[in-house]
């Protein structure tokens, strides 16, 4: 007995021939017309983007193709020798920022079109004009994949395409919820319409006949849509470029939002912060978790009442001391806390103020290093955070309301969060004026 099902679409896939070298400055829907008058409602042309960057002028001299890439380059996401994985200008994430040496005249490089979308958008628009069809543009390039050999070929641009197909909501087969599917339409049909194109059959474009329900979802997304943002990205940066760039981002950060913080990720965090170095293969650090709202009020209160105190010890006025209280409020908008403290296990004693000054120095410059790891660490996992010195002037007081052995110094307090706004640029600092050479 055979069983029936439903058969799905069906559809074809070809390249067109006929397409003359394209020079700049060439309308490309009356080359792809020409060569293909027969266009029907409901096709998608899948382009290369070759054609497109000659045919909008995107050649460039250049005897140093590094230099170009540098030129197109945004951020480098990730390095191995003379290879750069980088984030170029339009905001694709590709080796080499998209340049291309081939197909082009000696002592010229490519670059990618200054705007893909709206490139499909004008072939398509020009195809309506020229042959009176609806068609779907996909402006197609090379790609590598992380994790996957071999190259392929994706939409970096796109016009009268649903780009992707969000089926979550729905069921599979078998009745079960799918709530992750997402599937790259765009990116199916250009490594498709790769398959009949080729690399070197001199065919640049494919055409894809039967899917009509691909073609439409105005208002249009476009390929960028298929990009995924800083915050979504889990794999935005190698390895070196990674710790890189939570060095250089790590920034003090005095406003959070009340999006909980996951316990994990400051655990994770403390993780990094205990491989710092520290004398005599001791470990110096302890770091004490303020996870509930309670033990957070209970503690800043606590240190509240034994800063006014000493203000108005140091004979403040009542608004001066208000005004000083509220800016050290900081902690109070965090929805979680930390409190590293430093403990002198494993100290050498000498006998006399010096050296036993300079042991305890070493001591505080491992909790240092312990404590920046673990900010960096925060950075990595995308939480803010701000180191304040608040405990550092009451720490009987910090002790007595955590309960912490009468051993460890509490070496001020970290507040972690996720940012309420993305930090502003750092000003610049030259390295050079931090460094003397002997």
């Amino acid at each position: 007995m055979t069983e029936d099902r439903p058969q799905g679409p069906q559809y074809t896939v070809r390249a067109l021939s006929g397409i003359p070298e394209v020079q700049p400055g060439d309308d490309l829907a009356k080359l792809i017309a020409a060569a293909e008058p027969g266009l029907v409602d409901g096709d998608v042309l899948l382009v290369t983007s070759k054609i497109v960057s000659k045919a909008e002028g995107r050649i460039t001299e250049a005897a140093d193709r590094e230099a170009a890439i540098d030129a197109e380059t945004v951020r480098v996401v990730a390095r191995r020798g003379a290879l750069r994985i980088v984030e170029n200008r339009q905001g694709l994430v590709m080796a080499a920022a998209g340049v291309d040496a081939s197909n082009t005249p000696a002592g010229t490089v490519l670059l990618l079109p200054e705007d893909p979308d709206a490139s499909a958008r004008a072939i398509r628009d020009g195809l309506r004009a020229t042959l009176g069809v609806d068609v779907g543009v996909v402006v197609t390039d090379t790609f590598g994949r992380p994790w996957r050999s071999g190259l392929t070929d994706v939409a970096i641009g796109a016009a009268g395409v649903r780009v992707l197909d969000d089926l979550r909501g729905g069921t599979d087969a078998y009745g079960n919820p799918l709530s992750a599917t997402v599937v790259a339409t765009a990116d199916e049909l250009a490594a498709a319409g790769d398959l009949v194109k080729g690399k070197a059959s001199g065919r640049p474009v494919a055409v894809v006949r039967g899917l009509p329900h691909v073609v439409g979802g105005e208002p249009e997304e476009g390929a960028r849509a298929l990009v995924r943002t800083a915050r979504d990205d889990m794999f935005r940066l190698g390895t070196s470029e990674a710790v890189r760039e939570a060095v250089t981002q790590r920034r003090t950060v005095r406003a959070f939002t009340d999006e909980p913080v996951d316990p994990g990720a400051v655990r994770r965090a403390v993780a990094a912060a205990v491989t710092a170095p520290a004398p005599h293969h001791t470990t110096p650090w302890r770091f004490v978790l303020l996870e509930s709202p309670e033990s957070r009020l209970r503690l800043l209160d606590a240190m509240r009442e034994a800063w006014i105190a000493d203000l108005r010890g140091d004979g403040k006025s009542e608004e001066s001391i208000a005004k000083r209280v509220r800016r050290g409020d900081v902690l109070r908008g965090a929805p979680y806390l930390v409190v590293p403290c430093l403990v002198m296990d494993g100290s050498h004693h000498y006998g006399d103020a010096r050296r036993d000054g300079a042991e305890r120095e070493m001591f505080v410059v491992a909790a240092g290093a312990g404590v920046q790891n673990f900010l960096v660490a925060l950075a990595g996992e995308r939480l803010g955070s701000a180191w304040v010195s608040s405990t550092l002037f009451c720490r009987d007081v910090v002790r007595e309301t955590l309960g912490l052995p009468a051993d460890w110094d509490p070496m001020g307090a970290v507040a972690v969060g996720h940012p309420a706004a993305e930090p502003g640029p750092r000003p610049e600092r030259d390295p050079g004026a931090f460094i003397e050479v002997r």
